[in-house]
């Protein structure tokens, strides 16, 4: 026999065999399913919020105004835009020439009523006397009366200067409570007099920048009700807000004081704050409910400016070096010939493969989750070992090599935060 035909032979049977052992390979009469699995390992886990909003100075949305609350034409300016002022600095003047007048004839007017307080006091004691005199008078006739040495005219008379010189007091007394009130009247007429003479100088109420002039020199400012704004100051922009909106889906995991970084465009550097104030003033738009989240954050060098958009990351939690998994892998669920027989305990779990080939169900207790992956919390011996996510399909099976699969998640770094948004904690 030639060597040719041995080696045919020879390959004919190994053929035989192989097709044999595939079809002895799984008694059951179908091939072992493939699983596509994600290891349980330790890294970073951070949950965030994301949320754009405004920067605007503290305590209040667009400055603080600075009005007028007298007219009057405004003859100096101090300050333009982008001026540095201090509480309590002059930044404008309005022409206080009528002012003046009023407050001096306010000042005459209450000396004047003073010394009308002094003339009623005089008066008061020229009653007291005419009445000293009066009830002696009655007396000694009266006592003249009884001894029948003076007629009854006489003591009629006595009687009547008596009840006059009383009336007289009181009249004087009454007169006195009046320039008293009149002083008072005149009291308030000055201090209003003086009150209107230094709004016609306009000062800053805190430290700050200028950021708007309403008016012009020579300008007429016309007050009403409210007071005319002359300038807007943004309150010392070396501390800023940040003023977002958060769904109400997400607000519940917004707490003051956790920690947030956030962008502006006109930088390329992150900056970082801290939450302020979560406000319950709710907003409905479209359906879409959402609360105001106010972030407070150092402004070095005053490079944020009020009005500009910041794109923010509120850490909301984090677990460090924690025992980790693909967050895919709650999601899964076998097949029931895939899986051991016998009932699925409740709970949030993950199926790992026994040494049957078959998937098991293992309860764990979830922790803190990101888009990516899930914390397991009380459970380190899982470490190691791999979660199932799903089933192998002809597309997953040729995209498993991360060269042609750019969108596969990756694991966070250790201390390098890869993934997330926040920068790790010092």
């Amino acid at each position: 026999m030639s060597s040719e035909n041995v080696m045919l032979g020879a390959a004919v049977m190994l053929a035989a065999l192989v097709a044999g052992c595939d079809a002895a390979g799984d008694k059951s009469g179908r091939s072992q399913p493939k699983f596509r699995f994600a290891p349980i390992t330790r890294a970073d886990v951070i949950r965030t919020v994301e949320a754009t909003g405004t920067v605007t100075p503290r305590n209040t949305s667009s400055g603080i105004p600075v009005g007028a609350q007298v007219n009057g034409k405004v003859i100096k300016l101090f300050v333009d835009y982008n001026s540095t002022v201090t509480n309590g600095q002059v930044v404008a003047l309005i022409d206080p020439l009528v002012y003046e007048a009023t407050y001096k004839s306010a000042v005459a007017q209450l000396h004047v009523n003073q010394a009308n307080v002094e003339v009623r006091r005089a008066a008061i004691k020229t009653c007291e006397a005419e009445l000293t005199l009066a009830e002696k008078t009655y007396a000694r006739k009266k006592s003249l009366t009884e001894k029948a040495m003076a007629s009854v005219a006489d003591l009629d008379a006595a009687t009547e200067a008596f009840e006059k010189a009383k009336a007289g007091l009181e009249s004087a007394k009454a007169g006195l409570s009046s320039a008293l009130a009149a002083v008072e009247q005149s009291e308030a007429a000055v201090s209003k007099a003086k009150a209107d003479l230094d709004y016609c100088t306009i000062r800053s109420p805190v430290n700050g920048v200028v950021i708007a002039r309403k008016v012009e020199e020579g300008e007429t400012v016309v007050s009403s009700y409210n007071a005319v704004p002359v300038l807007t100051i943004a309150e010392d922009l070396k501390v800023v807000w940040v003023e977002a909106t958060v769904p109400e889906a997400d607000v519940g995991n917004v707490k003051v004081g956790q920690e947030v970084m956030f962008t502006a465009d006109a930088y390329r550097r992150r900056f970082k704050g801290r939450v302020k104030q979560v406000r319950k003033a709710a907003t409905t738009l479209n359906n879409v409910v959402t609360y105001p989240i106010i972030i407070e954050a150092d402004n070095p060098d005053e490079m944020l400016f009020p009005g500009m958009t910041a794109t923010l990351s509120i850490e909301t939690a984090r677990a460090e070096n924690a025992v980790v998994v693909s967050a895919a892998a709650f999601r899964f669920r076998p097949k029931e010939e895939d899986r051991r027989p016998g009932e699925v305990p409740r709970g949030r779990k993950l199926w790992l493969v026994g040494d049957d080939g078959l998937l098991e169900p293992t309860v764990v207790t979830e922790g803190v989750s990101d888009a990516s992956f899930t914390q397991i919390v009380g459970n380190d011996a899982l470490e190691g070992k791999q979660a199932a996510v799903g089933y192998e399909t002809p597309a997953t099976l040729a995209a498993k090599d991360d060269t042609t699969n750019p969108f596969k998640p990756k694991f966070p770094q250790r201390n390098k935060n890869r993934g997330t948004a926040p920068e790790p904690k010092k």
